[in-house]
């Protein structure tokens, strides 16, 4: 029974063994001079201005739960969609009740979003 497992060992020993290799690979073969220009903090090609702990608005939070929400969305309909027509008799039944309670889920957390003002940037 153990036996199965062997390749998954061997597997996580190689990966392990080569993410281990190139990190020293890259340290003995990699550039060792630094300098300020080097070191210092580089943003697009713009010096970076203010602090690194400023706040984010809220609504940028709401806005990506709401990216999440339809992103998910898609994920979990794309391989109902898929598989629709080999549906037949009660379980197409099933199936279409089904995605209106996940919809009607969805259409739920879209209202709250609504209500919570996520989509309004003014």
């Amino acid at each position: 029974m153990l036996n199965n497992y062997i390749p998954i060992l061997m597997m996580m020993v190689g990966a392990a063994g080569f993410a281990a290799i190139c990190v020293i690979v890259s340290r003995i073969l990699g550039p060792r001079k630094q300098n300020p220009e080097k070191l210092s903090t580089y943003e697009s090609g713009v010096e970076p201005y203010g602090t690194a702990h400023s706040k984010y608005s809220v609504k940028y939070y709401m806005a990506a739960m709401l990216f999440i929400l339809f992103d998910i969305e898609i994920v979990f309909m794309y391989p109902w969609a898929v598989t629709f027509r080999s549906f037949q008799g009660s379980m197409l039944t099933y199936a279409l009740v089904e995605m209106f309670v996940f919809i009607g889920l969805l259409l739920i957390g879209y209202f709250y979003m609504l209500r919570k003002g996520a989509l309004k940037w003014n």
